[in-house]
């Protein structure tokens, strides 16, 4: 399939046709990167993808415990010289 460049304010676009956006996934963001002369866009991952139920498995599993109490972390600082 060929595409042309165009202008669009003071940079150029290219338009991608729907069944190729609908290939892809692509929906939002992308990610754009050059290799060995050649653009590769990619659809943007979502990093915290599976977090909500890692969440919930952990609190499940009883693994959502903080490792630091705020009694062990206190310094004589926190009582003498902050005013609250």
């Amino acid at each position: 399939m060929r595409a042309r460049i165009i202008k669009i304010g003071n940079s150029q676009g290219l338009r991608i046709p729907k069944p190729v956006l609908e290939q892809t996934g692509i929906t939002d963001d992308v990610e754009i990167s050059v290799e060995r002369n050649q653009i590769i866009i990619r659809p943007v991952t979502n990093i915290r993808k599976g977090w909500d139920e890692a969440f919930q498995r952990m609190h499940r599993d009883g693994d959502d415990i903080p490792l630091i109490d705020d009694e062990s972390i206190s310094h004589s600082w926190d009582e003498e010289e902050w005013q609250w």
